[in-house]
C-alpha cells in the first residue's frame, strides 16, 4: 500500500473547518485497550506480538468505518512515511519506533486511526477540526463498541479497562485539543494559564505531545487521569477548560489591540517581513513566524487572505513533508533553503499588513 494515495493533500487538510477553529486547531479523543490473557506489547515476545497484531488488524479492518482503509505493518513503512504520520498527529513518536508486530489502520477520510501494539494493544483515536470533543467521542466510541464484539478486552469490574500505563487505567480515554495561543503568549500569560489548567488535573504539552516544545504558540491540553471518572465527565471537564482558555485568548488579543496596537502590528509585520524575504529559515523559526502571520489574518490586517494558507504552510514546512516534495535526500541546511524558497513563493501575492486605528481596532476579522 502507498500511504500517499490515502493521505489528504495538505491544502485539503487546511481547508477543514470547525467550531472555534481560529483558536482550536483540532480535537482528539483516544482510547487505550488491551486483550485479555496476553502480555502488554512491551513485555510480549515477538511471536506473540505478531499474533496479536494480526488478530487486532483483522478486527479493525472488518469495521464499516474502516472500509477501504490504509492498513500496514510498521516495518513496511519507510522512516519518511512514519515521520509524515507523526507530523499529521496520526501516530505517536513511540509508535514510529516500533517494528515487527506493530502496525497502523487509517480510515479513508483520515479521521480515524488505530495504532496496534504501541504501548497498548490498541490505541485508537478520532480527530475533528475545531472544538468537537463530543463528535470525536461519538465516532471513536462507535469504533470501540464494534471492536469489543470481536475482541476480548482486558477489563476489571473494579478498575475498568486494564492498560500498560497506570495513568490510562479505567476508561482508557485521553481527550485533547490543539490550541493556537499567540495572544496569551504575547501578553506573557501562558504560565498562569498552564498553572490553572494543571490545578484542574489537566496537562499542557507542546506540538507533538509530552516532552515537546510549543512551536508556533501551539499547545496541547488533555486530561491526565482516566480512573474514577466517566468518559462524559472527562469530556465535559475538557470542554469547559478549553472554552475558558478560548475566552482568555480572545480577551488577550482584544486587550493587546486596545492597549498596544503598534506592538502587535510590529510583531506581525516583522513576521511577514521574515517569511516573505528570508532565503534560509529553520522549521522552528518558520513555525513561530507563521503563528504571528496567522494571528494577523485572524485580526483582519491581511484583507482577503484565508487562514487556510498558514495552516497549510504549518504542515508543508515540517521536515518530512518538505522532504516528500524532493526525490533526493535533503540535509538540514538544504531543507532550510528550500523551506524559505517555498514560503516566499506562497506569500508572493500576500500584501503587507494593513495599519489599524490608534484605538486598537483592526479591520473586522473573518467570520467563524
Amino acid at each position: 500500500m502507498n500511504l500517499h494515495d490515502y493521505l489528504s493533500p495538505p491544502h485539503e487538510v487546511a481547508q477543514r473547518k470547525g467550531p472555534h477553529d481560529k483558536i482550536v486547531m483540532s480535537s482528539r479523543v483516544r482510547l487505550a485497550r488491551n486483550l485479555r490473557g496476553t502480555a502488554f506489547p512491551t513485555w510480549a515476545k515477538k511471536p506473540e506480538r505478531v499474533r496479536i497484531f494480526e488478530t487486532v488488524r483483522r478486527a479493525v479492518e472488518s469495521l464499516p468505518e474502516m472500509a477501504g482503509a490504509f492498513s500496514e505493518s510498521m516495518e513496511s513503512l519507510s522512516p519518511l512515511d512514519k515521520q509524515i504520520l507523526i507530523e499529521r498527529h496520526l501516530i505517536s513518536r513511540e509508535h514510529a519506533a516500533r517494528g515487527v508486530g506493530s502496525g497502523l489502520v487509517l480510515s479513508r477520510d483520515g479521521w480515524l486511526s488505530v495504532m496496534i501494539n504501541e504501548e497498548d494493544h490498541l490505541r485508537m483515536q478520532a480527530l475533528r477540526p475545531g472544538l468537537q470533543f463530543r463528535q470525536a467521542w461519538a465516532a471513536i466510541d462507535h469504533v470501540d463498541s464494534g471492536l469489543e464484539k470481536a475482541l476480548d478486552y482486558a477489563f476489571s469490574s473494579e478498575l475498568g479497562y486494564l492498560t500498560a500505563c497506570p495513568t490510562n487505567l479505567g476508561t482508557g480515554i485521553r481527550v485533547s485539543a490543539m490550541l493556537h495561543l499567540p495572544g496569551l503568549a504575547l501578553a506573557e500569560q501562558i504560565e498562569p494559564i498552564v498553572h490553572s489548567v494543571n490545578k484542574l488535573g489537566l496537562a499542557v504539552r507542546g506540538l507533538y505531545g509530552e516532552g515537546t516544545e510549543a512551536l508556533g504558540n501551539v499547545f496541547q491540553v488533555s486530561n491526565q487521569m482516566t480512573l474514577g471518572e466517566s468518559e462524559l465527565t472527562i469530556l465535559e471537564r475538557l470542554d469547559k477548560a478549553v472554552s475558558q482558555i478560548i475566552e482568555h485568548e480572545e480577551n488577550a488579543r482584544a486587550k493587546l489591540l486596545e492597549d498596544k496596537p503598534k506592538m502587535v502590528l510590529n510583531y506581525i509585520g516583522r513576521a511577514y517581513g521574515v517569511l516573505a524575504h528570508a532565503h534560509v529559515i529553520s522549521s522552528k523559526e518558520a513555525m513561530n513566524q507563521l503563528s504571528l502571520l496567522r494571528l494577523g489574518i485572524d485580526m483582519g490586517v491581511f484583507p482577503g487572505v484565508d487562514r487556510a494558507l498558514t495552516d497549510e504552510l504549518f504542515l508543508l514546512i515540517q521536515p518530512a513533508h518538505l522532504q516528500q516534495q524532493h526525490a533526493e535526500k535533503l540535509s538540514g541546511d538544504e531543507r532550510d533553503l528550500l523551506r524559505a524558497d517555498m514560503v516566499r513563493t506562497r506569500l508572493k501575492n500576500v500584501g503587507r499588513p494593513t495599519d489599524m486605528p490608534a484605538g486598537g481596532s483592526a479591520d473586522k476579522p473573518p467570520a467563524e
